[in-house]
C-alpha cells in the first residue's frame, strides 16, 4: 500500500517531507490525525442541517494560511496575549474517529461533516472505513478549501457522499496576499471540477445536489467575486449548487496583521450588487446567506462548545 505521507505530496504544496517520521508539512501536521472538536452544527446550508444538525468534525491543521481565517485557533495556531501557541487538537486513531462518528449519530446528526481535512485524507479514509464498520450509516461530507490535487481527491471516491468546497478566489494576486497560495485559483478550479465529476459518476440522478460550492464575498473585492460567479456559470451551473456567503469578519490571526486585510464588513450596496450578478448570470440554484455583520458568532475552540448554543451542540472536544 502506498504511504501518501512519505514523501507527502497530498496537496499542491508538495512538501515532500516524511510525515510518518514526525516531520511536519506546511500544514503543521505529522501523519497523525488530530481533531479539535465535534458538534451538532446548525449553521450550515439548510439541507445539510435537517432537524438533527450536521455532525461536524473539525480537523486540526491546514494547507493554507488565510489571513482572516475564522478557525485560526485550530488551523494555524492562535494568540494568547503575545505568545503564540500551537493549534488545538488531539491525535486520534481510526477507531477513535469512528467512536466520535458514532456519538454524533447517536445524538441525532443527519450527516458527518469533515472540515479542513485535505492534509489528512489517508487517515480520514481509514477513519471513515472504521466508522462504517462500527455502524455509522450517515452520509459523509467533505468540507474543504479545494486546495487539493485530483490524485488526492481520488482517494475519497468510495468514502464521500457530498462535497462542500470553497472557491475562495480565482485571482492569483488575492490568493498570494490573503491565502499564501498564488497557485490556488488553478488548483481549486481543477479540484472542484474533479469533485463534480466524481459526484456525477456516483449519483447521476441527483448529482447537482451532491456538490455545494461556497464563496465568501470579500469587502472591497467585488470584481473577484464576479469572476468566481462567471466561472460557476460557465462550468458548474446545473451540475452543482452555489452557496454565497456574506459573513466576512476582520480577524487578526498569527499569519497576518489587521492592516493587511479588509477592515470592515460587507456593505448593503455591495451585497445588492452581487445579487444583481446572480440574476444577470442566471444562477438560481443554491443558497445566499443573509447579510451578516458583527462578530458574536465567531467560534472559540478553547470552549467545549465553540459556537453559541443556537448554532451548535457540543459532542466531543480535544481537551
Amino acid at each position: 500500500m502506498i504511504n501518501h505521507y512519505k514523501p507527502c505530496r497530498l496537496c499542491p504544496r508538495s512538501c515532500n517531507v516524511d510525515r510518518t517520521a514526525g516531520t511536519i508539512g506546511y500544514c503543521k501536521e505529522t501523519a497523525a490525525l488530530r481533531l479539535a472538536v465535534a458538534v451538532l452544527h446548525y449553521g450550515e446550508e439548510p439541507p445539510l442541517v435537517g432537524e438533527g444538525g450536521s455532525g461536524t468534525i473539525f480537523v486540526s491543521g491546514c494547507n493554507l494560511r488565510c489571513v482572516f481565517c475564522q478557525n485560526y485557533q485550530i488551523s494555524q495556531g492562535g494568540r494568547q496575549g503575545e505568545a503564540v501557541r500551537a493549534s488545538l487538537g488531539k491525535a486520534v486513531s481510526a477507531g477513535g474517529f469512528a467512536e466520535i462518528c458514532i456519538k454524533l449519530q447517536d445524538k441525532g446528526a443527519v450527516n458527518i461533516n469533515i472540515v479542513t481535512g485535505s492534509h489528512a485524507i489517508p487517515a480520514i479514509t481509514q477513519g471513515i472505513t472504521a466508522a462504517k464498520k462500527a455502524g455509522v450509516q450517515l452520509p459523509f461530507l467533505w468540507n474543504c478549501s479545494a486546495y487539493e490535487t485530483p490524485e488526492a481527491l481520488e482517494l475519497l471516491r468510495e468514502h464521500i457522499d457530498i462535497f462542500l468546497p470553497d472557491i475562495k478566489t480565482l485571482d492569483s494576486g488575492i490568493a498570494a496576499n490573503f491565502f499564501n497560495a498564488p497557485d490556488y485559483p488553478n488548483a481549486a478550479a481543477a479540484a472542484v471540477l474533479k469533485m463534480i465529476d466524481m459526484a456525477h459518476q456516483k449519483s447521476p440522478e441527483n448529482a447537482h445536489e451532491k456538490v455545494i460550492i461556497r464563496h465568501l464575498i470579500l469587502p472591497g473585492y467585488l470584481e473577484a467575486t464576479r469572476r468566481v460567479l462567471q466561472w460557476f456559470a460557465d462550468n458548474a451551473k446545473g451540475r452543482a449548487l452555489l452557496s454565497l456567503m456574506t459573513q466576512y469578519t476582520p480577524v487578526d490571526t498569527m499569519t497576518g496583521s489587521m492592516d493587511k486585510i479588509p477592515q470592515r464588513f460587507l456593505l448593503a450596496k455591495e451585497y445588492k450588487t452581487v445579487l444583481g450578478w446572480l440574476d444577470e448570470l442566471g444562477i438560481e440554484d443554491g443558497f445566499c446567506q443573509e447579510l451578516v455583520t458583527g462578530s458574536d458568532w465567531l467560534p472559540d475552540f478553547n470552549r467545549a462548545n465553540p459556537f453559541s448554543s443556537k448554532l451548535s451542540v457540543p459532542v466531543w472536544h480535544c481537551s
